[in-house]
């Protein structure tokens, strides 16, 4: 009786450990997107990121593991070459690749674009809304540029560091920094759930029901933050890159300029003048630094000024992956906001 129990109790570990290895996989990049994608398989898949936290997409090399995990995963859902450019070539080939750039239904924006002035309490509700947007059928003209590998045309260029201060943002084309905005990431939230209904539709009530209480926790989190953000929204700050017009768009935030377009790239000497320039009239309140890179830039351009010293972390590095990820994270970064502006 002990050995028929014993093989009872072996066969359905097997078949629990079979059930396990079939669990569809999704794999993702960066940190920010692994946070959206997780609370919308919860319950139905599992969802893995490839780049460590904290790490940035922009100066990151595939490793070996990183491309058989890519290779083994039931779906690859990363933000497109204008971010990844590491993933171009391996995507190209992969039939379970979704780029979200090549995706209708996100209101991407462009280096430079102003953006809606609808700061509404509601981030965004569907997908269908956006569905015959024409800009999204020229997204795909932006993948063949790689997004940053075309900055490099610029790095030296005079016309960068002379309007470093003056409103004036320097990228062209997409910009693929979408997390940071709650509108877009509820867009991509529809977006990313009807390829694992497409791809896995025996969950599709678990997909549907997680992107339900998604949407309405990241909606109650925009309203939270308009209250806390909205009387900031004429103090001027600096940024170290050009990477959260997103958020700043959003919330309605003067953001007075960046320090470099690329977070890899050293700023030129004349953009470093400029934003000291704007400090010393006491254009700005805060300068903001991240924890992925050397503050030393900052802190030199600062010293000897009554300007705040802030740091804006835009991939996440310490929220814990899991059910209101995503809502901590943007929350975290409109506190950082805040903090610096008072």
């Amino acid at each position: 009786m002990q050995r028929i129990s014993s093989l009872f109790c072996a066969a359905a570990l097997a078949l629990s450990g079979s059930a396990m290895a079939d669990d569809f996989k999704v794999v993702t990049t960066i940190k920010p997107l692994n946070l959206i994608v997780s609370e919308l398989v919860q319950g139905a898949a599992t969802s893995d990121a490839i780049l460590p936290p904290g790490a940035s997409p922009h100066d990151y090399a595939l490793r070996p593991s990183d491309v058989k995990k890519l290779n083994d995963a039931d779906l690859v859902i990363w933000v497109g070459p204008q971010l990844e450019t590491f993933l171009t070539k391996l995507m190209a080939t992969n039939p379970n690749s979704f780029a979200l750039t090549k995706q209708a239904g996100i209101d991407f924006l462009n280096y430079g674009e102003k953006g809606s002035d609808d700061h509404s309490d509601h981030a965004g509700h569907g997908h269908d809304d956006h569905g015959d947007h024409a800009s999204h059928d020229a997204h795909d003209d932006h993948g063949d540029h790689g997004g940053h590998d075309a900055h490099d045309d610029h790095a030296d260029h005079a016309g960068h560091d002379e309007h470093a201060g003056h409103h004036h943002h320097h990228h062209s084309g997409l910009d693929p920094h979408f997390w940071m905005g709650p509108k877009q990431t509820i867009e991509a939230a529809n977006v990313i759930t009807e390829a694992l209904i497409k791809h896995d539709p025996l969950h599709k009530s678990v997909y549907l029901a997680n992107l339900s209480t998604f949407t309405s926790e990241v909606n109650q989190a925009v309203s939270e933050l308009n209250a806390e953000i909205k009387p900031l929204s004429n103090k001027g700050y600096f940024v170290f890159h050009d990477g959260y017009g997103y958020f700043e768009h959003q919330f309605g935030l003067n953001n007075l300029g960046h320090f470099t377009v690329e977070p890899d790239r050293k700023p030129g000497a004349k953009t470093l003048i400029a934003i000291r320039e704007s400090l010393k009239d006491k254009q700005a309140y805060c300068v903001f630094s991240e924890p992925q890179f050397s503050p030393a830039v900052v802190d030199s351009v600062t010293k000897g000024t009554e300007v705040n010293i802030g740091t804006l972390d835009p991939m996440a590095t310490n929220v814990e992956v899991g059910k209101g990820g995503y809502v901590r994270f943007i929350k975290e970064l409109g506190q950082s906001f805040t903090k610096c502006l008072k």
